[in-house]
């Protein structure tokens, strides 16, 4: 593999395995449909996106006719297998392998197009981590409007895409094309800067988003507009992450060293998810909905879970279940800050921004969904 490298280069590498790989799958698909397509692709990765687009928490092949496994049972046609949302270990095996080869694509993009104002494009970036939250609670306006109506807003294979984890690669690609368009741009001398018309597309793509979900919310019965709720946890993040970031700066002045003012954006996203969180989980009702949300990831299920049966039902009754996730959300980002000190910007700059953009993906994108499924009451 070396010599390969050496001969043709790492970008023609890469290349040739994506096609390799994506020519041998579609080829053993067609030649062996049952034990590659239904056994493998479909009842590990496409069965669980049908599944989560419907809402169910369980699909059965059906002969091909994908049906909610009680309906298959009842009708008599439930012939496996089944699949349901989430990941297992076969899909992690085929998605972190298909996660590092994306990674290393965009390596070589950024390469290719030289940039090195990082620090620019860091916060030009920020409207695209936003924008990725609230795409993916277009699907879950349309798994509401499938609940209601009995037909998809957005119909399949379309909604696959605003669904974990095909909604990553998604926004990637969006947000990659975004960069080569502003780099582009700048290059030709339009814009004093590629972070301005970046930073543009990004804001204009996260209105557009927040807009329909708004259209969707007047039209329809299934979705309702909380403006208090989303105020609420705007106001509680940015509180909550200028005490963390006043802490930090007089008590622990070295841990923003090497991030500095990026490290408030690092810690507002993940703030947002957890004041979000804390909201939706304990305190929904008290903005107009019918009833609390309840937890879409095992972490904070598993807090909720453990803070109810730790502390006393009156406590519970006064302080809610979720707030430890919110501690956990503000600790784990100065972690990270102390960890991406200044010498780690020096020795590899590239990889540590493309990095720190993840963190902050990490914690904005599913708190961002958070704060927006509550807002819209999908």
């Amino acid at each position: 593999m070396y010599d390969y490298v050496e001969r043709y280069g790492p970008v023609k590498v890469w290349a040739a395995t994506v096609l390799v790989l994506a020519v041998g799958i579609a080829a053993a698909a067609m030649a062996f449909p049952q034990q590659v397509y239904r056994d493998l692709i479909w009842q590990y990765y496409w069965g669980p996106v049908v599944a989560d687009a419907h809402g169910w928490g369980c699909i059965d092949w059906a002969g091909g006719q994908e049906l909610h496994c009680t309906e298959a049972a009842q009708e008599g046609v439930a012939t496996g297998p089944t699949a349901a949302p989430g990941y297992t270990f076969v899909s992690y095996a085929g998605y972190i392998p298909t996660l590092v080869l994306f990674l290393v694509g965009i390596v070589f993009v950024i390469q290719r197009l030289e940039i090195e104002r990082y620090r620019a494009g860091f916060y030009a970036l920020f409207p695209f981590m936003l924008f990725g939250g609230a795409l993916r609670v277009v699907e879950d306006a349309n798994v509401a409007a499938f609940r209601d109506t009995g037909e998809l807003a957005i119909e399949l294979p379309w909604s696959g895409f605003l669904i974990s984890p095909l909604i990553y690669f998604l926004v990637f690609l969006i947000t990659l094309v975004a960069v080569v368009i502003s780099v582009w741009l700048d290059r030709r001398g339009t814009v004093s800067g590629y972070e301005y018309p970046l930073a543009a597309i990004g804001t204009g793509l996260l209105a557009v988003t927040v807009g329909y979900l708004g259209y969707v919310a007047a039209v329809h019965e299934y979705a309702t507009f909380y403006p208090w709720l989303l105020l609420t946890t705007l106001v509680g993040a940015t509180i909550a992450t200028a005490i963390t970031w006043v802490v930090v700066d007089r008590f622990f002045p070295s841990v923003n060293r090497g991030t500095a003012y990026m490290g408030i954006i690092v810690i507002w996203a993940h703030a947002v998810d957890g004041v979000a969180n804390v909201i939706g989980l304990d305190w929904a009702v008290a903005f107009g909905h019918d009833q609390n949300l309840v937890p879409k990831h095992p972490v904070n299920e598993w807090i909720v879970e453990t803070t109810g049966s730790v502390l006393p039902a009156d406590v519970v009754a006064v302080t809610g279940e979720a707030w430890p996730f919110l501690i956990v959300k503000l600790i784990a980002p100065v972690i990270v800050l102390w960890i991406f000190n200044e010498e780690v910007f020096e020795e590899s700059p590239q990889y540590t921004y493309l990095l720190l953009i993840t963190v902050v993906a990490v914690g904005l994108g599913p708190g961002t969904r958070d704060m927006l499924r509550a807002t819209f009451g999908v």
